[in-house]
């Protein structure tokens, strides 16, 4: 009789958990899994799932605008409904929540709606009924919290991207703390809702660690959805007031609005979980530190998804719990390839790239061609949008591999999903050029763009 109640023990039912809980259940392992808010995870419930369904409701702003230059007439000023997109989110990732339990029961894995926690390298307390499970290996999969950061006095008063779902009331006036991709994606949702948005942040420029022409395109279309910046600021105090929220900044410039979203970032959910007493080890922010195989500094515990801190990206979570399961049950010597991780920002323009941007390509190879090309999509001709695409190849000049390709616009998303198994193949810019090209469509320019715009070359010394 084995030692252990269960092969593997799951704690967290987002993405990565729920993947590696089903795919080793089906390799025939006993599988538990316990969850303490809602299986989906952050992803499902308040994440990506319901950010795209308030994507799509932001960007019939810009369909009813664009009608007439097609000859609509539309009768009357278009209204939005707050609480009923609300409530249309809710319905649909309730039934998410309830596929991703489906599919669990479906595969075998006993599920608990207990918070976990460990006890040694093989044992876990449900607090639920106080029960003790050996298991012969555990994974953590509990993903991340936002922080409200920077604490100020009053930051208390400032919500997250956990909250900012299921506001009671539209805010129309929202002050948003931040420059990455959560920040903007909501600073753009809610501009286009109607909302008079500003944005604050430590730096010069929006999305750090992105292509530079990416930043500056993807700003000049958020500052024309009437996105207002403050960069090199950041929030010193927040006080209630009689108008709303007063938001004082470190300019000396104060806003006042009726919500303030702090989204400068996230920190894994690891507090309390008894990590260490199965001996394992973890960065100062409370990451798991893991090698290239989700692997803990204790053999029998395992880590994937955003508790690790690396790749904090549902996909990325989703294979590494995959993998995993490979491993473990079913004799496979499968790794995740972190090299080519395409990734996309559902701002309206949409942002999506894989690869190296340009200057990541100069820094390590001899020789950089770029492709680039700005223009109007056929959309616009006839809407009158003052909308713009940009889209960028940066290519090896040696060896004409294709290192990264970068788009801004319309479907960015969809095109860099496809761009990402050409990259991650070797694909050359003679390939693309080979590529017959789709007309009329914006994703064509990426077959048809011959001419080099800028080569960079690093002499012997550099």
């Amino acid at each position: 009789m084995s030692d252990f109640d269960v092969d593997l023990f799951v704690i967290g039912a987002g993405s990565g958990g729920v993947r590696c809980a089903r795919i080793s259940a089906g390799y025939g392992a006993r599988v538990m899994i316990a969850e303490e808010y809602r299986i989906g995870g952050t992803c499902v419930i308040r994440g990506c799932v319901p950010k795209k369904l308030y994507v799509y409701a932001s960007r019939f702003a810009d369909d009813f605008a664009d009608a007439a230059g097609f000859g609509w007439s539309i009768p009357q000023a278009p209204t939005f409904d707050w609480n009923a997109l609300v409530a249309a989110k809710e319905k649909e990732i309730t039934r998410l929540s309830g596929l991703y339990r489906k599919g669990l029961d479906g595969a075998g894995v006993q599920v608990v709606e207990s918070r976990a926690v460990i006890e040694g390298p093989h044992e876990v307390r449900l607090i639920a009924d106080g029960r003790l499970v050996r298991a012969r290996h555990i994974l953590v999969a509990v993903g991340g919290a936002p922080v409200r950061e920077p604490n100020v006095p009053g930051v208390e008063h400032a919500i997250t991207s956990d909250e900012i779902f299921d506001l009671p009331e539209f805010p129309r006036r929202l002050f948003v703390v931040g420059g990455g991709y959560i920040a903007l994606e909501f600073a753009s949702v809610f501009a286009r809702l109607g909302a008079e948005v500003t944005v604050a942040m430590r730096g010069d420029n929006i999305l750090r660690g992105f292509d530079e022409d990416v930043r500056t395109t993807l700003r000049g279309g958020l500052v024309h959805a009437g996105v207002r910046f403050c960069f090199g600021a950041l929030p010193t105090s927040f006080v209630r007031s009689a108008d709303g929220l007063v938001v004082t900044l470190s300019d000396g410039r104060a806003v006042t609005v009726d919500q303030a979203l702090v989204a400068t970032g996230r920190r894994p959910h690891t507090r309390g979980l008894g990590l260490e007493t199965a001996g394992v080890e973890m960065r100062p922010n409370g990451a798991i530190m893991v090698d290239e195989l989700s692997r803990t500094s204790a053999p029998s515990v395992f880590a994937v998804g955003d508790v690790t801190d690396m790749n904090n990206l549902t996909p990325v979570a989703i294979r590494e719990g995959h993998t995993l399961a490979d491993r473990l049950f079913g004799g496979k010597d499968a790794r995740c390839d972190y090299e080519h991780i395409a990734t996309a920002v559902f701002t309206t323009p949409e942002v999506g790239v894989v690869g190296l941007t340009e200057q990541q390509a100069r820094e390590r190879y001899d020789v950089v061609d770029i492709y680039r090309t700005s223009f109007r999509p056929m959309k616009a001709t006839l809407s009158g949008a003052a909308e713009k695409v940009l889209m960028k190849i940066v290519v090896d000049g040696a060896s004409d591999r294709v290192l990264g390709v970068h788009v801004v616009g319309h479907d960015a998303g969809e095109m860099v999903q496809l761009l990402g198994i050409a990259v991650r193949m070797g694909a050359t810019k003679a390939d693309f050029d080979a590529t017959m090209a789709v007309h009329p469509t914006a994703a064509e320019e990426l077959v048809t763009m011959r001419t080099r715009t800028a080569r960079f070359e690093r002499n012997a010394a550099g």
